[in-house]
């Protein structure tokens, strides 16, 4: 059986999405990927991620130097956690669309220790709209809103005794 999140093999012998390229040097593997979301206010943003999420502010860039400075108001930044970024552009608007497919999120970030996680969440004020919970795909999943109404979902494998 298949589960989401494994790679399957083909009948090449190749990973699925594994390329094979006509020079000598190594293959082509993608290593990450990085949500890059548009907000109202990047230092906001980063404050609430790094206060209430528990990521760490890689810096900031106001146009001229990338820094912690925060004056004048930045125009992009980065948060991280572990092997995880998350890039934030300031809007040119006044409204930051928030379109998604009903129950769909923003953000699926892969954890491990999913329920030390949602308690950590729940302490620093997290607004917290599920779980953890156990889904039928093998996942078990923590879905908050950030401070820009962004929908992220943390997920780690489920343990085979359910929790």
């Amino acid at each position: 059986m298949i589960t989401f999140g494994e790679p399957t093999r083909r009948r090449s012998g190749r990973t699925e999405g594994e390329h094979v390229t006509a020079n000598a040097g190594p293959p082509i593997r993608f290593e990450a990927a990085v949500p890059q979301f548009t907000v109202p206010d990047v230092m906001q943003t980063a404050e609430y991620y790094r206060d209430v999420l528990g990521f760490q502010i890689a810096g900031y860039w106001n146009g001229e130097r990338a820094s912690l400075a925060t004056d004048p108001p930045p125009l992009f930044g980065i948060v991280w956690h572990d092997q995880i970024q998350l890039f934030f552009n300031r809007a040119d608007q006044s409204h930051v669309r928030r379109d998604r497919a009903e129950g769909g999120y923003d953000a699926y970030l892969r954890v491990t220790g999913i329920d030390a996680l949602a308690a950590e969440l729940h302490t620093r004020g997290a607004d917290v709209l599920e779980g953890p919970a156990n889904r039928i795909y093998g996942q078990r999943e923590l879905v908050v809103r950030d401070c820009n109404g962004l929908i992220l979902a943390f997920g780690e494998v489920a343990s085979p005794s359910g929790g």
